[in-house]
């Protein structure tokens, strides 16, 4: 039976700064999962099982060096990074994943960025550690003079959406998705990551695997990336998205969306693959 102290239950209603993906679903119709929920999961006898793997808290990583910034997870279970989780959701390429966010604070501005990595054999006993095995699968930025985060996100009522590659080769993969909010980012350490990883298999018949455009975290960004050190109150109308440039697959038509309901013209800062966008 699981148990949660009740001492511990104001603690989970409390509205904190900052925020994590509470829920996510995945296909159509969807098949919904929830987050790793750290105001309550750790409480838990016994643990509530789930995809997404261990985040200590709705606070961010500041420090890119770290393997922090890879699944938001320390060293845990001797695993580098996040310990691997014990479930794993299903999904066709092709699929819609939409992750539900938290209530995301207004004054933290900045990109929605998604990577994937195909793990080499069972997920729930893998983790990248600082191999370069990532390639990115859906960016968004400053779009028309609207910040993915808070502006477009918001809109959205709090979720953001893509696609997983209908080419993309069968097999499990993590899904790394972020945001980085940039209201402090003109120096550094001042960009604050906020990454969290789910664990999939991709069901499809596709072929499509990057071996070009990988990078590892820690290691795709620096102190001195650009778009990791950005003032955001300058006025800007452009945003250097951080990370490698490549979008899997490559995409020749400037046509992009937001998530499947919303358009936001031709190459304006955002780059997410959609089936027949």
């Amino acid at each position: 039976m699981l148990t949660l102290p009740l001492t511990l239950l104001a603690v989970t209603t409390s509205v904190l700064a900052h925020g994590y993906v509470q829920e996510l679903k995945f296909g159509s119709p969807a098949a919904t999962f929830s987050g790793y929920l750290p105001n309550s999961d750790p409480y838990y006898n016994p643990p509530i099982p789930r995809i997404v793997r261990k985040i200590p808290g709705n606070g961010p990583v500041t420090d890119v060096s770290l393997i922090d910034v890879q699944c938001n997870g320390y060293t845990d279970g001797g695993a580098p990074g996040s310990a691997p989780a014990p479930l794993v959701a299903t999904v066709a390429a092709g699929s819609s994943v939409s992750f539900n966010w938290t209530t995301w604070p207004d004054s933290h501005m900045g990109p929605l960025i998604t990577y994937m990595a195909k793990a080499p054999s069972d997920i729930t006993k893998w983790s990248p550690g600082t191999s370069a095995v990532w390639f990115k699968v859906a960016e968004q930025g400053l779009v028309n003079g609207k910040w993915a985060a808070p502006e477009l996100l918001l809109a959205n009522k709090g979720i953001y959406t893509f696609t997983i590659p209908p080419s993309l080769k069968a097999g499990q993969y993590l899904i790394r998705h972020e945001i980085i909010a940039l209201h402090a980012a003109y120096t550094y350490p001042g960009a604050q990551v906020y990454p969290m990883c789910a664990q999939v298999s991709v069901t499809g018949s596709g072929s499509g695997l990057p071996t070009t455009g990988l990078v590892a975290f820690p290691g795709a960004y620096t102190a001195s990336t650009p778009g990791i050190v950005y003032d955001a109150y300058r006025g800007n109308t452009t945003y250097p998205i951080p990370g490698v440039s490549y979008v899997f697959p490559h995409l020749s038509s400037p046509d992009f969306l937001f998530n499947s309901s919303r358009r936001f013209g031709k190459d304006d800062g955002s780059r997410i693959f959609q089936s027949g966008g």
